[in-house]
């Protein structure tokens, strides 16, 4: 009785903890956004050359993918300005062809907070104003990269909030541009979504490296610290997006891909793992994965893990209880995933600060170079 009373406790205690990278407030409960993109039932309506087109909920991305390559730039072209988001949300579909669908749908919202997204030099892979909204961005040359990684964040990250001023190396694009500058593949001209000041005000598209980074948003995080950040309802839906995400890049002949994976993302991560075919799986800064080992998260992938020692999540504890916390600490011995060297990290969102030995191994994961 005892024990039951203590765990109760634990799980009480991880209800008021558990966040994201916003801070120390009261979360307010979420309602994911899920299913295919607005205008999916015009999509359903229409035709390409008496053709039916991919159902956005059913379609597996290597169907959509055969579609497309059997259509000429004609019929590609009227299906882009007629169906922007599906398009630009298409999993499977031409990667240049979402760039500029997620632009056109972009400039439709008419919208101050997202208008910076639609900078032509921008390559917003995915863009969703449902909600607090969705946005992936790609750093680099994703058609052409020899390594890809993607980023997925935490608590208190959405597209209408994407270009808000960050401290550099924070927030899901100032951590995608880091790693890619780390990595040696950015261009002289730059290649990011953050200026110097974490302003947002601009990508390069420089295509001379060999590692591809991309910022993903593209589930409903929660916000703050409360209900939604300890269970894992919203993981659970962010896990069945991430699985299609991945898919989608497998089915455009993107490389397996390396998932760093912070706080709430990392909860996201584990529920997908086994879903994905990502080669590499970096929690850091994580609550915990919903397994009790690497080897319970039932994937290929290597799994790896980072906790800086002034990092606030380890006073998270690692619990769960009907629903409540997300288990074992993925840096604990006992979890069994690889260690990622932290020690230099300051706080919960410095993993990707430079001259970090984080920053130096996450760089040598998203190059391959660590067997």
């Amino acid at each position: 009785m005892r024990r039951f009373a203590r765990t109760l406790v634990t799980a009480a205690v991880a209800v008021t903890l558990v966040g994201g990278t916003a801070g120390w407030a009261s979360g307010d409960s979420q309602a994911a956004v899920t299913g295919p993109p607005p205008g999916t039932a015009a999509w359903r309506a229409d035709t390409a050359y008496g053709r039916s087109l991919p159902d956005p909920a059913t379609a597996a991305p290597r169907e959509v993918a055969a579609f497309f390559a059997g259509l000429d730039d004609t019929a590609r072209r009227r299906l882009l300005r007629s169906h922007p988001l599906v398009v630009g949300n298409l999993e499977g579909a031409p990667l240049p062809l979402r760039y500029e669908a997620n632009r056109i749908a972009v400039v439709a919202t008419g919208e101050a907070r997202y208008a910076s997204l639609a900078a032509p030099d921008r390559r917003i892979l995915a863009f969703d104003p449902r909600g607090r909204g969705q946005v992936a961005e790609v750093f680099g040359d994703l058609e052409h990269a020899e390594h890809v990684s993607v980023i997925v964040p935490g608590s208190d990250n959405d597209a209408a909030g994407y270009d808000a001023r960050r401290k550099p190396t924070t927030g899901p694009a100032g951590m995608a541009r880091a790693l890619r500058e780390a990595t040696g593949s950015e261009s002289a001209s730059g290649s990011g979504s953050e200026s110097g000041t974490g302003t947002g005000t601009g990508t390069g598209t420089g295509t001379g490296g060999s590692v591809a980074v991309v910022a993903w948003i593209g589930y409903t995080t929660p916000v703050g610290v409360g209900l939604d950040a300890a269970d894992g309802r919203l993981a659970r839906a962010g896990a069945v997006r991430l699985a299609r995400f991945t898919a989608g890049l497998d089915a455009v002949g993107a490389p397996d891909p390396v998932l760093f994976c912070h706080s709430y993302g990392s909860v996201v991560c584990g529920l997908a793992a086994r879903h994905t075919d990502a080669r590499d799986i970096v929690a850091f800064g994580s609550p915990g994965m919903r397994a009790d080992t690497a080897a319970a998260l039932r994937t290929g992938a290597r799994v790896w893990a980072a906790r800086g020692p002034s990092d606030w999540i380890a006073d998270v504890p690692n619990v769960e209880f009907a629903g409540i916390g997300h288990g074992a600490d993925p840096t604990s011995a006992a979890f069994g995933a690889r260690r990622v060297p932290a020690a230099d990290v300051q706080g919960h969102t410095g993993y990707f600060a430079a001259g970090t030995q984080s920053l130096a191994a996450f760089a040598a994961i998203a190059k391959g170079e660590v067997r």
